[in-house]
């Protein structure tokens, strides 16, 4: 029996292909250090990018769809989401033990 995805995750299976080779990339450059503080620097990591989306949001009463809208540069809020999304998941593989 086939399962048919929705065009929503359809497009979230996508992105998560998109962020294991985009996670790939950057280890070749920057190895392990999003962790090499332990614990607390990768929650600090997680916290600054959160901050950053806070931030950015603000003007439009949070409403994060309409400050993408505003700010559709590569380098604004969807960078900022893209790379705590990236980061999410190198502290959810850890504590599951793959990244060894």
């Amino acid at each position: 029996m086939k399962q048919e995805f929705s065009d929503i995750i359809v497009k979230v299976n996508e992105i998560a292909h998109e962020d294991v080779q985009r996670l790939h990339e950057a280890e070749k450059s920057y190895g392990n250090s999003w962790k090499q503080r332990g614990g607390v620097g990768a929650f600090m990591m997680l916290a600054r990018k959160w901050d950053r989306i806070e931030n950015q949001t603000q003007r439009e009463k949070y409403d994060i769809f309409e400050t993408i809208r505003i700010d559709s540069r590569e380098e604004g809020v969807i960078d900022d989401i893209r790379d705590l999304r990236r980061y999410l998941l190198l502290v959810e593989a850890e504590m599951l033990g793959y990244d060894k």
